[in-house]
C-alpha cells in the first residue's frame, strides 16, 4: 500500500510538472509567474501533506496566469469559467438531495437503507441487473453520480452494482433514448440500449465478484 501510494504521488507530482512546462513553453506565460504558482503548491502540500489543498492553490494559480489573457490561454480560460459555473450548482445540488435521500455513512437518509441492500446489495447478477437498468433510465447531471453511487454505497449496495450504475449511467439516459431513437430509429436505439445494459451488467458482475471481493 505504501509503494501505491508514493506512486501516486509521483504520477499527481509529475502530471502538476507537465501543466506547468505547457503553461511556459506553450501558452508563453511569464516563467517567473509560473514558478511562483509551482512552488506555492509544493509549498502547501508539503505542509498540509494532503493534496486537495494543492489542488485548490494550483486552480487559483492557473486562473491567476489565463484570466484575461488573449488568443488560446483566454479562451481556454473563459471556456473552463463558463463549465465550471453550468458544474458547480448541480454538483452542489446533486450532493444535497443525494445526502438527504441517502444519508451519511453510519446514518440513516430518507430512504430507508433496507430498501437498497434488499434491491442492490450484493455481487448477484439480478442486483447487478437491475442497477444497469436504473442506471440506463437516470438522468445524471455532470458529476452528480458520484455522490449518488458514496451515498448507494453507505446504505448497503454491492462494489459490482455500483460500477454497473457508473458504466450505464454516464452513457444512456431516458432523456438521450428518446433523443437517440429520433434520429436513428426504434430498433437501433433498442439495441444500443441492450448493448449498454448487458455490458455494464456484464463488467460489474465480474468486478463484484472476481475483483472487489
Amino acid at each position: 500500500f505504501a509503494m501505491v501510494h508514493r506512486a501516486k504521488w509521483w504520477l499527481t507530482g509529475g502530471f502538476a510538472v507537465g501543466l506547468f512546462a505547457m503553461l511556459w513553453r506553450w501558452h508563453q506565460r511569464p516563467g517567473w509567474m509560473v514558478s511562483v504558482v509551482g512552488a506555492a503548491c509544493a509549498l502547501v502540500v508539503w505542509w498540509s501533506g494532503a493534496p486537495e489543498p494543492g489542488f485548490l492553490v494550483a486552480a487559483a494559480g492557473i486562473a491567476w496566469l489565463t484570466a484575461g489573457r488573449g488568443g488560446e490561454t483566454g479562451e481556454w480560460f473563459d471556456q473552463s469559467w463558463s463549465y465550471t459555473k453550468q458544474i458547480i450548482p448541480l454538483l452542489v445540488g446533486g450532493v444535497l438531495v443525494a445526502g438527504l435521500l441517502l444519508g451519511r455513512p453510519g446514518g440513516e437518509g430518507l430512504i430507508p437503507s433496507v430498501w437498497i441492500s434488499n434491491a442492490l446489495g450484493g455481487e448477484g447478477l439480478p442486483a447487478v441487473a437491475f442497477a444497469s437498468v436504473a442506471g440506463a433510465l437516470m438522468y445524471f447531471a455532470t458529476l452528480t453520480e458520484i455522490p449518488v453511487i458514496q451515498g448507494l454505497l453507505g446504505n448497503g449496495m454491492g462494489q459490482g452494482p455500483a460500477l454497473a450504475l457508473l458504466l450505464a449511467g454516464p452513457a444512456l439516459s431516458l432523456p438521450n433514448l428518446l433523443v437517440i431513437r429520433a434520429i436513428i430509429g426504434t430498433r437501433r436505439a433498442l439495441a444500443f440500449a441492450g448493448l449498454t445494459v448487458c455490458l455494464a451488467t456484464i463488467c460489474g458482475w465480474f468486478y463484484g465478484n472476481f475483483i472487489a471481493g
